[in-house]
């Protein structure tokens, strides 16, 4: 009894201890950071745009240095006077993908982008630091100190969207936020969008291991009019005005749909309270996309529509790479020589890291893809869009062709959750 009561005791002043961390250094609010990124193949810089004040910040209160570090790029917040950091935040961008592209190679753009973080008391230093592709190892692309009553900060009202709330579970820096936007519908589509935002939740929640934790969920739907319905089909000479700029043929890819326009999107969301961001988009055509800690976005009526979005969930909540890989090789996507930040894919490079405490003793790395291993866990050559040098953890998997989630995507997943909550 005496041990039970001395833990309880201790993990209480654990809890109290990280919620006092937050209390000393944020309020309840959310500081928003617009920034541009611009660059080529050869190199890229940032710069800040604007600075928001919004009125909720809904992500944890004790979880605020990320354990994953996953992500091609960081945000950190370091308190000014003491140097400490006191938040931390993994990100992706369309903008890296692009410049991995033949057209960066010889063309130089710019790209905005944004990230939220708990609005500080005092002047804190920000870091946006950037993934090195050769070593792995994040550095520094812009700092900047930030004064939490300067008179550049945005503190306007934006447009009040029309809001639904399809499940409420408890106070929001305690769940997983989950924000449905709309894309493509008009203002007689209202109703279509909100039938088919609480379709698309009930779907996530029977599907593992999201099926367990609906209770760890709030989902909202934020109703945005478009003047068009659907979505951008370039490829096809189709061009829709529509409130987020999405569409097909990103980098030339017929099903990759995305939008680069993120000013857009967290000015829909500016009041709401916002973990997960999943652009839902008035369409039949096949496809998706998904980026780590930004959003997900896929259409709405496509036969597929179920799998793709949960899919691209996968990318844009956990951070799981893409598993499946092409004949043709997309050779240079990874670099072999370090290992993919991704906890699904990996060069083998520092395996240890990944899911090797997971496997059988007796299961051979790599693994072939032959009676008695192709039903289990192991170390499969071809992920990450390359046939060879890359590994996914199981032959079939939600991450590659609509499978159930290898256990190894179904790990990553739950510690999100987990880490979202507060757990």
């Amino acid at each position: 009894m005496r041990v039970l009561v001395f833990l309880l005791v201790f993990f209480s002043s654990v809890v109290l201890k990280a919620q006092d961390v937050y209390n000393q250094y944020f309020t309840d609010k959310q500081l928003r950071i617009d920034f541009a990124l611009s660059g080529n193949v050869d190199f890229q810089a940032a710069a800040l745009i604007q600075l928001r004040e919004e009125p909720v910040w809904s992500g944890p209160r004790k979880n605020l240095i990320d354990p994953f570090e996953f992500g091609g790029y960081m945000l950190t917040a370091s308190d000014k006077a003491s140097g400490k950091r006191i938040y931390s935040r993994g990100f992706n961008t369309l903008f890296e993908e692009w410049r991995a592209t033949e057209q960066a190679k010889t063309e130089t753009q710019s790209w905005t982008n944004s990230v939220v973080m708990p609005f500080p008391k005092d002047t804190v230093e920000i870091k946006l630091l950037a993934r090195n592709r050769d070593s792995g190892a994040f550095d520094t692309l812009m700092r900047l100190d930030i004064d939490p009553k300067s008179i550049f900060i945005d503190r306007g009202k934006l447009a009040d969207n029309q809001i639904e709330i399809i499940q409420s579970k408890g106070k929001p820096h305690e769940k997983v936020d989950l924000v449905f936007v709309a894309e493509g519908y008009t203002a007689a589509e209202k109703d279509k969008f909100m039938a088919d935002a609480k379709r698309f939740t009930d779907s996530l929640f029977v599907i593992p291991p999201f099926a367990g934790r609906r209770d760890d969920f709030n989902v909202t739907a934020v109703f945005v009019e478009s003047a068009d319905k659907g979505t951008d089909l370039s490829g096809k000479g189709i061009f829709q005005h529509t409130a987020f700029n999405s569409g097909f043929y990103t980098f030339a890819t017929e099903r990759y749909l995305t939008t680069s326009d993120m000013k857009s999107i967290r000015d829909a969301v500016w009041n709401v309270p916002c973990d997960a961001i999943f652009m839902l988009v008035n369409s039949s055509v096949y496809g998706g996309g998904g980026m780590y800690n930004f959003y997900s976005i896929g259409t709405a009526d496509n036969e597929q529509t179920i799998h793709v979005f949960v899919h691209e969930f996968g990318h844009s909540f956990a951070g799981l790479a893409d598993e499946y890989f092409y004949d043709d090789d997309m050779s240079d996507f990874y670099n072999r020589k370090v290992e993919p930040w991704e906890p699904n894919i990996t060069t083998l490079v520092d395996f240890s890291r990944k899911w090797k405490k997971m496997l059988s003793p007796k299961t051979p790395i790599p693994t072939p893809l032959k009676t008695p291993y192709a039903a289990k866990l192991g170390v499969f050559e071809g992920g990450g869009y390359t046939s060879k040098g890359v590994y996914r953890p199981s032959d079939h998997c939600m991450m590659r062709d609509y499978a159930p989630f290898c256990p190894v995507c179904n790990k990553t997943i739950l510690q999100m959750i987990d880490f979202w909550t507060d757990k």
